[in-house]
This record gives C-alpha cells, sequence and structure tokens, in this order.
C-alpha cells in the first residue's frame, strides 16, 4: 500500500495549524508559571510502583473513594520515608471476586494504564495511591469512563473536606 500523495500547500497548512497550536498551549510568556501553563521543560512527575505489603497495608488504612469502576485508596506519605519523596506511587489489586486469572489480569491492565494516563495529571507527588478493581466493572467498562472514574475518584481523594460534627452523647448531657 502507497502512502497518500500530500500536495506541499497542505502540509504547509498542517506545518502551521501545528505551531498555532504549541503555541497557544505554551500560554503568556512570562517568568512565574500559572497552573495551566504548560511547561515543556517540566518533566511530568515520575511513577512508582508499590510493591510491599505494608504500602498497601498502609493505604489501606487512608482515605479511600469509590467510582463506578474502581476503589481509590490514597494516602499522604510522611517526610521522613525515605523512598522517592516527589514521586507518585501507584499499587494495582483485584480480588479474587473478581474473575478468574485472566478477568484479574485484563483489570489490572486496564487499571495500569489508566493510571498511566491520569495520575501524572491529576496525582500529587509524595502520595500512594492503591487501585482495586471491581467485578463486572472495570473490565467490561469503556476505557475513556474508566479514565473518568478516576480523576472524579482524585478530585475527591484530594477535595478539601469539613470537619466531622461530633456525635451526640449517648447519655444525653449537654456540653
Amino acid at each position: 500500500m502507497t502512502p497518500p500523495k500530500v500536495t506541499p500547500d497542505i502540509a504547509e497548512q498542517a506545518q502551521r495549524a501545528t505551531a498555532s497550536a504549541v503555541s497557544s498551549c505554551a500560554g503568556p510568556a512570562s517568568d512565574t508559571a500559572t497552573p495551566d501553563t504548560v511547561m515543556p521543560d517540566t518533566p511530568a512527575p515520575a511513577l512508582k510502583i508499590l510493591a510491599k505489603r505494608s504500602q498497601f497495608l498502609a493505604a489501606a488504612r487512608a482515605r479511600r473513594q469509590g467510582a463506578g469502576s474502581m476503589m481509590v485508596q490514597a494516602r499522604c506519605r510522611a517526610e521522613d520515608e525515605p523512598e522517592a519523596p516527589e514521586a507518585i506511587r501507584v499499587g494495582f489489586t483485584c480480588s479474587k471476586k473478581v474473575g478468574n486469572a485472566v478477568a484479574r489480569n485484563r483489570a489490572k491492565r486496564r487499571m495500569r494504564e489508566a493510571a498511566r494516563a491520569v495520575l501524572p495529571l491529576q496525582g500529587h507527588p509524595g502520595w500512594d495511591y492503591v487501585l482495586i478493581g471491581r467485578k463486572d466493572e472495570t473490565a467490561a467498562r469503556p476505557f475513556e469512563l474508566l479514565k473518568r472514574d478516576l480523576v472524579r475518584a482524585l478530585e475527591r481523594l484530594h477535595a478539601e473536606r469539613a470537619p466531622r460534627p461530633k456525635p451526640p452523647r449517648k447519655d444525653g448531657a449537654r456540653g
């Protein structure tokens, strides 16, 4: 199969469109970066994989947020933890409830790709995330919805929390 012939005019127009799109993404030309500014020299935070059981257990004791296709657990690492303080660490797990090994591995592959696409943009450096697959949801959900679920869960996990009101005392006393 031969590639289609492109006339020089079309190639020039495509090059100009690409150049203008790149320059419009660069944002204002200033020394300070705004949150919406694309900084081409700034690498995305590195994703590290959680491997030890203790890391998964620490995340399980922290915040959690359900999404349509997965459960996301997140914790802010302590300052004194030596491992990659600026990295985003992520782990993936699926219980046998999800299905046989083929179903579990498929669910984990899909969560891994969603995390690779979303966490460098939405995740916070210095945090650990554990993504837990759900039966009949993680493997079957359209990939765009899977990514959207992860984004929403991260937004809720990192949102400011209102203090919880104290429950009323059982003895009926005030104060």
